[in-house]
């Protein structure tokens, strides 16, 4: 894989959050998500740039949500996971575990070095 082609630790956590929100994600929702998931503050803008990255990477799709009145009527962009997607953070997590597999301390127990 050639420089450019992982997923930074922020996309990662983005990507997760779409995925948790199973396709109905839009900008606030993931987030929120973010933040709940995490308690991690990070900022709107952030998740949007973000989100615009990894939609050229062809990782998410979006879609137009049509509102009712409580929203004024106004239309709202939700974010999906593509196939890309799905294999990228598949191919993340076994990644990340065959790594965390081979330390030489147990990661579960906070008291052992």
């Amino acid at each position: 894989m050639g420089k450019g082609t992982n997923l930074g630790e922020f996309e990662e956590i983005v990507l997760l959050a779409v995925g948790r929100l199973r396709g109905g994600g839009y900008g606030a929702s993931i987030h929120e998500e973010i933040l709940s998931a995490t308690a991690r503050d990070v900022s709107i803008a952030s998740v949007y740039v973000t989100l615009s990255r990894l939609a050229e990477k062809g990782y998410v799709e979006t879609g137009v949500e049509l509102a009712g009145p409580e929203r004024g009527g106004r239309p709202r962009k939700v974010f999906a996971l593509t196939d890309a997607g799905i294999a990228e953070l598949r191919r993340t997590r076994l990644e990340r575990a065959r790594l965390w597999d081979g330390l030489a301390f147990d990661p579960l127990k906070v008291d052992e070095r």
